[in-house]
């Protein structure tokens, strides 16, 4: 796991001399450098300067690391070099996405005035220069630094004391690309899991909490950047000041009721985005409480276990997400996740979305034209934030135009539906709450080819704006009128070469070869100016071009000023109808959600689950998602299993054994999918499942050392299980891999049986028990809610075949030896292996007990074996049989089958 990026706050002071002050011979320019950096510590100062943002000191060297760029000298400060490197600025967001992929900060500072007006305080002043943005990963909106499918979280850890040594934690979820703001309060335990819930890319809380020892190793495992805030800074009337402030309200009780740990954690949340926005107010929706309770519990752990939006190597590909995602537009893939990483516990509410998942199973023609009309839906959401906060461009106010054009074409199609569940007609009312008006006047206002950036002009649509046309119409004549003149200086001068050019220096020139310089000199001295002389050429004014220079520069500046003028209009009656807007963003994502859900029940057959308020969990031919998946590709099929551990007031547990590399992981983890799947509102891969409300999910399955915690494999088996025994309640569903099959075989046999008597009497919730130790299997005779199910396989000329099949039962034996040769281990080692086992079982049964090595035999020598005995021709017949027989084609029902074939064939010839 990647270790987070803790970031503190140290005063200026801290700083080292040589970059804390302005000391005497400082030239101006670095004097404010230096005085900015000072203000700015713990980021790196992307410092304006024209075309380029420039990095000095430390930065540049920090900078030049990480991007791999050049680094060099400009002048001396102290008496040494002073490092610099720079970034061109309309490339500045990819090597800003570098440097906060790695957790750095970036502060952006701007000049804030025409340098015309630095020059008329005098040669030596600086353009004034201010810091406008600090880019963190939890407050970035440009969609080249943002992953479109991901939530880019900021979450804020406030608390409260409960008793001496119990606290509960507020949370406040904010993303300010998209304006969702969501609170909840979590129990000290609880904690963690639901960090590892939201995911966040930066998490900020008080220096209090963070310096907590209790907490410390949560802190350096998160994967986000982790910022402490002074304590003072976090006082409970400060934060409640700044919610109402940010919303506008005189009190917070419109909103609802929220704990005193919830509004620490919004106050610290608004703190820093206005401290890392400056001047800009993101348009946040108003704060939603979560209910305690309201979503499926799953612990830090069984995420992980379970692999549900990344892998254990942090990859989305694999995952249970990437398994699932059939979304058409990246509000919707960002909704799926969120919903994935918290399935429903409210049985109303996850009826109602499979409702609306039904419905579009059931109508084909509905579900097909509304993703059709997804797809041309763009990130509503992220374009409404980036306006919000006077960073949009062009493209984001089409983005909204294009997204409120969908909106209605979709509201329509949904009002000729007829009858809608209930969800599906909720999103439907949100789809045309905004005035439509605005649509129009954006759709006149912006022209087809749109720039990037607002300051490239040419974004108004022709016949929107008379004055633009006035203006535009004047830039067009004046182009023409330079290529008249230029066209009358030709034929003046004689010089067929003669062009009229334009810089961002000069201006607009007359050039002409070196070779007919003087010529032009001598025919035109009274109105030609020389001003440069080049290589080759040679660079002249006049007073008419220097006028008519002036008439087009007037014109383009009245464009662009008119233009901007549009522009701002434009995102103010955006802005007055945020709400509707954002509402109209998250119907499109719920309608996205609903249409991946049924896209995907039709292609894989998956089926609606039924999900009450019983102890149930029968699952008719239940298939792991992820793996059918992968074998899909590989033209093989997936073997379904059934598993039910339905119970009357208490849930019963299934003790599975079986060799490895049978299938006891994948079952035991599909069925903990499954009901991630069903709570969250989605169909199910089952031919049929009946689930009761699950409250708690927890999985122990696999085994990794966490050295870096200076943990074995055993001691995290052994916290992750406690965490599971003193936490699982009878709703809960738990599954359990080899537990105790880290230590010694007397001391994991007697933790794993604890283990499950313990499940079965106090925690009688329902579970999932994979064992190595088949000692267990006897338990099934003395726990009523117990039951024995193996793995099947099948057995020829000492190979083995795993058939992936559940039944009820008990293993014969482990296969040990067996899976040791499909792994390819030397033949000699699997031969010393089986004669060892052969030994140790004869001393078990004459001395029961441990046996002893000193009972066996040492093997006599280390070559290699003899080859075997070649075996017996097979008569025609057999060999026959062989010869029609396509294992390729073949199913494993099929295969043993004809091996039992053969085994009689082979005994009638003998």
């Amino acid at each position: 796991m990647a270790r987070s990026a803790v970031r503190h706050q140290p005063h200026p002071a801290a700083e080292p001399a040589s970059e804390g002050s302005a000391p005497a011979g400082a030239t101006p320019m670095m004097a404010q450098y230096i005085e900015i950096k000072a203000a700015n510590p713990d980021c790196l100062l992307f410092y304006r300067m024209g075309d380029f943002y420039e990095l000095f000191f430390a930065d540049a060297e920090t900078a030049s690391r990480a991007l791999g760029i050049v680094l060099t000298k400009r002048g001396k400060h102290a008496g040494a070099d002073i490092p610099m490197c720079g970034v061109p600025v309309e490339r500045a967001d990819d090597y800003l996405s570098r440097l906060i992929a790695l957790g750095h900060r970036v502060a952006v500072c701007e000049q804030v005035e025409d340098p015309a007006e630095a020059k008329r305080r005098g040669p030596k002043s600086v353009v004034h220069r201010a810091v406008v943005r600090l880019v963190t990963p939890g407050t970035i909106t440009e969609d080249r630094l943002l992953d479109p499918a991901r939530a880019n979280l900021l979450l804020a850890v406030g608390r409260r004391k409960l008793s001496d040594s119990a606290f509960a934690y507020g949370l406040a979820a904010i993303d300010i690309s998209t304006g969702r703001f969501a609170l909840s309060e979590v129990p000290g335990a609880d904690l963690p899991g639901a960090i590892a819930r939201h995911d966040p890319r930066e998490i900020v809380l008080s220096e209090a909490i963070l310096s907590d020892p209790a907490l410390a190793r949560l802190w350096q495992e998160t994967r986000a950047a982790v910022v402490p805030l002074a304590q003072a800074e976090l006082e409970p009337a400060a934060a409640e000041r700044r919610i109402r402030e940010q919303f506008g309200v005189s009190t917070l009780d419109g909103f609802g009721q929220f704990s005193r740990a919830e509004i620490a954690a919004a106050g610290a949340a608004l703190l820093y985005i206005a401290r890392t926005q400056i001047a800009a107010r993101p348009p946040l929706s108003v704060p939603s409480r979560e209910a305690g309770g309201a979503t499926l519990s799953i612990d830090a752990a069984t995420r992980a276990n379970l692999e549900l939006t990344r892998t254990l190597s942090g990859e989305r590909a694999g995952s249970l997400l990437e398994a699932i995602d059939r979304t058409v537009t990246a509000n919707g893939a960002r909704l799926l996740a969120e919903h994935l990483s918290g399935p429903l516990t409210d049985l109303a509410a996850i009826a109602r979305r499979h409702a609306a998942v039904a419905r579009l199973v059931e109508d084909q023609g509905l579900r097909g034209e509304i993703r059709e009309a997804l797809a041309r839906a763009p990130d509503l959401a992220r374009a409404l934030s980036r306006t919000g906060l006077g960073r949009a461009g062009p493209r984001d106010l089409a983005a909204i135009r294009d997204g409120l054009d969908v909106a209605v074409a979709l509201r329509d199609r949904l009002a000729q539906a007829g009858d809608l569940p209930e969800d599906l007609a909720r999103l439907g009312d949100h789809l045309g709450r905004a005035d439509p008006e605005l649509a129009a006047t954006l759709r006149a206002a912006l022209s087809d080819d749109l720039p990037l950036a607002r300051r490239d002009g040419g974004f108004v649509r022709a016949g929107f704006h008379p004055e633009i046309d006035e203006s535009r119409l004047l830039g067009q004549d004046s182009r023409k009128v330079v290529a008249a003149l230029q066209a009358r200086y030709a034929e003046a001068t004689g010089c067929r070469t003669l062009r009229i050019k334009h810089n961002n220096v000069l201006g607009y020139y007359i050039e002409v070869p070196q070779s007919v310089g003087e010529a032009c000199l001598k025919g035109l001295m009274q109105e030609f100016v020389h001003r440069q002389t080049m290589v080759d050429a040679m660079r002249f004014t006049s007073v008419e071009l220097g006028g008519l220079e002036t008439k087009i520069s007037g014109a383009s500046d009245q464009v662009l000023a008119l233009e901007s003028a549009v522009f701002e209009d434009l995102a103010a009656r955006i802005l007055a109808q945020a709400e509707a807007v954002a509402g109209i963003a998250e119907a499109l994502a719920g309608l996205d959600v609903a249409g991946s859900h049924a896209s995907l029940a039709v292609e894989l057959d998956w089926r609606r689950p039924e999900v009450d308020e019983s102890l149930s969990f029968a699952i008719a031919g239940g298939r792991h998602p992820v793996v059918e998946a992968a074998l899909r590709r590989a033209g093989e099929p997936f073997i379904a299993n059934d598993c039910d551990l339905s119970g009357e007031g208490r849930g019963r547990i299934r003790l599975i054994t079986g060799p490895n590399m049978g299938g006891k992981s994948t079952f035991l983890r599909q069925n903990a999918l499954i009901v991630v799947l069903a709570q969250m509102g989605a169909f199910v891969p089952a031919a049929s499942a009946r689930i009761g409300r699950v409250d708690r999910l927890f999985s122990r399955v696999g085994a990794a050392d966490d050295l870096a915690r200076g943990q074995s494999t055993f001691m995290v088996e052994m916290v992750e299980t406690a965490a599971i025994l003193n936490q699982a309640t009878r709703r809960s569903l738990v599954i359990l891999d080899e537990i105790g099959r880290g230590t010694a075989t007397f001391d994991g046999l007697s933790i794993a049986w604890a283990c499950l008597e313990h499940l079965h009497e106090a925690n009688a919730c329902r579970a999932l028990f994979a064992t190595h130790f088949h000692e267990l299997t006897a338990l099934g005779q003395r726990l009523p809610r117990l039951d024995n199910a193996t793995l099947k396989v099948a057995e020829h000329r000492n190979q083995v075949i795993f058939l992936h099949e559940v039944v009820p039962g008990v293993a014969e034996r482990s296969y040990g030896l067996q899976v040791a040769r499909l792994a390819g281990l030397p033949a000699g080692v699997v031969a010393r292996a089986g004669a060892i086992l052969k030994g140790l079982e004869k001393a078990e049964r004459e001395r029961p007990g441990r046996p002893r090595i000193d009972d066996l035999p040492l093997f006599a020598s280390l070559a290699p074996p003899p080859p075997p005995e070649p075996e017996p021709a097979a008569d025609d017949g057999l060999a026959r049989m062989l010869d029609a027989i396509e294992p390729d084609a073949m199913t494993p029902r099929e295969a043993l089958e004809a091996l039992y074939r053969l085994k009689r064939e082979r005994s009638g010839a003998g």
